[in-house]
């Protein structure tokens, strides 16, 4: 399957199932201790830096923008995300999710900073990710099984993508997000406009 054909591929075990594990452990615990330090008002409501329960795309589900460990995964993926789309491409920002039983993933396209993209299954029970290869709107998509160390790379502002309502208990994913190197703007927004990985989106810069 050729990414540059297709606009996505889908990759078999790029990482290991011991790392992803690993990931998808770590999410848990930091989701269970940000829920304790948000509870017991250690945290302020406000701050990020932990996750939060307020994302406008997925409601109620803890989402964290910029992880560390996961803005590691996004420099260590590079290679292979290169490789497989035979683009020079910069990085811009990690997102991962633990989603829950319920939760629904609209049907959308990403934003510029998502030009080409991954979503990388890290553990929880299995949920497919629905892609329209034709770019079109409204149109059938076409249904992809991913397992733990799994990924599917696809190009997030020209091909919809969606999940259908979830029925296990929790599903984590971290999306790994890059520009091309030669698009317009790829320099000025890399690492998502902050200084470095691993900051968050407060450190982006103000146009």
């Amino acid at each position: 399957m050729s990414f540059k054909k297709n606009k996505y591929t889908v990759l078999k075990k790029v990482i290991s199932k011991e790392i992803a594990d690993m990931a998808y452990s770590y999410l848990l615990n930091k989701r269970k201790v940000a829920r304790f330090l948000f509870d017991e008002r250690w945290l302020s409501p406000f701050t990020s830096y932990f996750g939060v329960w307020n994302d406008q795309q997925m409601p109620n589900t803890y989402s964290h923008y910029s992880d560390i460990l996961m803005e590691t995964l996004l420099e260590k993926v590079q290679p292979t995300m290169e490789k497989h789309t035979g683009l020079k491409l910069t990085p811009t920002y990690s997102y991962a999710r633990i989603y829950k039983n319920g939760d629904v993933l609209a049907r959308h396209k990403d934003r510029f900073s998502c030009e080409v993209s991954t979503t990388l299954n890290l553990g929880g029970e299995s949920w497919p990710i629905y892609l329209d290869p034709t770019g079109k709107s409204g149109q059938s998509g076409i249904k992809i099984d991913l397992k733990p160390g799994d990924m599917l790379i696809y190009s997030g502002c020209d091909l919809e993508h969606w999940r259908n309502s979830f029925n296990g208990e929790n599903c984590g994913q971290v999306f790994l997000h890059y520009n091309k190197d030669g698009s317009k703007m790829a320099k000025e927004n890399k690492f998502d406009k902050r200084p470095f990985l691993g900051l968050p989106s407060a450190f982006k810069r103000q146009q």
